[in-house]
This record gives C-alpha cells, sequence and structure tokens, in this order.
C-alpha cells in the first residue's frame, strides 16, 4: 500500500474539518443558532460549501482508493492532491460569491470522474487475467 492515497485521505478530511468549522464561525458571526440553516446569504454559502464537500467526498475517496488499488497509487496520489487543489478553490471562491465556485469544482468533478473510470477500467480488465 502507497502512503500517497493515505496522505491525501488525511488532507481531505482536515480540508472537510476545517469547511466545517468555519460553518460555526459563520453562524456566529451572521447570528444564525441552529437548528436554523438559512439567513444571510454569506452564511449560506458558508453551509453550502461544507454540504457540498460532505457531498462529494462519498464519490472521491472510495473512488480514490480503488483507482489506488487496481490502476496506481501513486497516481492516485497525484489525482487526490489535485481533487484537493480543486476543492480549496471551490471553498475560497464560494466564499466570495456562488459564481466563482466553478472553475473549482469543475477541477474537483474531473479528477473524481478520472479515478472512478480508471477504477472501473482497472477492475475490468483484471477479471480478464
Amino acid at each position: 500500500m502507497s502512503i500517497w492515497p493515505s496522505l491525501v485521505t488525511i488532507c481531505a478530511l482536515v480540508l472537510y474539518l476545517v469547511v466545517t468549522i468555519n460553518v460555526g464561525r459563520a453562524r456566529i458571526k451572521y447570528k444564525i443558532m441552529p437548528p436554523e440553516m438559512t439567513g444571510d446569504e454569506n452564511f449560506e454559502r458558508v453551509v453550502r460549501v461544507q454540504q457540498n464537500t460532505l457531498e462529494q467526498l462519498v464519490l472521491f475517496l472510495p473512488a480514490l482508493w480503488l483507482f489506488s488499488q487496481w490502476v496506481n497509487p501513486i497516481w492516485a496520489g497525484g489525482l487526490g492532491g489535485v481533487w484537493i487543489i480543486g476543492r480549496i478553490l471551490f471553498a475560497w471562491g464560494y466564499y466570495q460569491a456562488a459564481e466563482k465556485r466553478t472553475l473549482g469544482f469543475a477541477i474537483g468533478s474531473l479528477v473524481s470522474f478520472t479515478l472512478l473510470g480508471g477504477a472501473i477500467v482497472g477492475v475490468i480488465l483484471s477479471l480478464k487475467s
């Protein structure tokens, strides 16, 4: 097993922890207490970053590990690193304005589809051997 997918997994989880903490900070800043999920537009964007990151992790993490197992762990780690950068760009952009999230979302989505597609091909090719 390679260390690179493990490091990317740790980075992805830390990223998620940071965006979750940001929701708590935004609740205090915009005075929106649980269970409320709406209010100030700036708060709602912070919540969407956290929720979208969680939604993307469900696809990304299994695809990362399957790609690592069936294709190449070093490539999985590299692609995973690009995904992390994409998610940071997504969050940074979305915190400013909803329309600024597109580049980060595109990068993350492309990486996730690449990991999943590679994993599918890797598994299918292993069935033939």
